[in-house]
């Protein structure tokens, strides 16, 4: 029973945030979500990750070992997808990405924040660090079959990502109004895609029911 209260403690919180997002969405169908999108790409994704890495005082080797993790996990899906979608004589390109490279941020992060605590929050962090990068490398060569070099570069969460790393490698201290001020946009950040998660719900629509059921098995 107390395994059970502790997961409800952990869970409750992100999908009530999530429903929220969904009676809002049906309460106004036409409700634009394009500008939390842009501020979570721009400002919200590079301040949660560099809050996560560095309020948690995870060590550059811990990030390396769970970064290996998640290579080696990406390299063990995209064999399993690349097999189940010729299988089902699907298109490759559309379909790997989101066999392979998971939302860890949105939900991840707050979750196991709420499980594990700072250091979960780090550890999470570093994950959706390497995810992001892959987002922004192999998702636009599956997409636009080549690379975008371009995309990359403009990419804040890329900066972000190697400013922090860097941090993290020479253990060098943040000003407290620094810490203060990513803190702010990181958790707005977490409560306004939790949110719009919940309006893209009402949007979606199941084309293959079959379809979706294999793919997501």
């Amino acid at each position: 029973m107390e395994i059970l209260l502790r997961v409800f403690d952990v869970l409750f919180p992100v999908f009530l945030t999530i429903a929220i997002g969904y009676w809002y969405g049906k309460k106004d169908p036409k409700f634009e979500t394009k500008i939390i999108t842009n501020f979570a790409g721009s400002i919200g994704l590079p301040c949660i990750i560099f809050y996560s890495l560095t309020i948690s005082n995870i060590e550059f080797t811990t990030f390396l070992k769970f970064s290996k993790f998640i290579l080696l996990y990406v390299v063990i899906f995209s064999i399993i997808g690349i097999i189940t979608i010729s299988f089902f004589k699907n298109d490759i390109y559309r379909l790997l990405p989101p066999l392979i490279l998971p939302n860890t941020g949105n939900m991840g992060i707050p979750i196991c924040l709420f499980a594990y605590g700072q250091i979960g929050m780090g550890i999470a962090a570093a994950i959706s660090s390497l995810v992001v990068l892959l987002h922004f490398t192999l998702n636009i060569f599956l997409a636009k079959r080549a690379f975008d070099f371009q995309t990359i570069f403009k990419s804040p969460a890329f900066y972000a990502i190697i400013i922090t790393v860097l941090l993290l490698y020479f253990e060098k201290p943040i000003p407290q109004f620094v810490m203060n001020t990513v803190m702010l946009l990181a958790y707005g950040m977490i409560v306004m895609i939790l949110m719009s998660l919940g309006v893209a719900l009402t949007q979606m629509k199941v084309f293959s029911f079959k379809d979706a059921v294999i793919t997501s098995t």
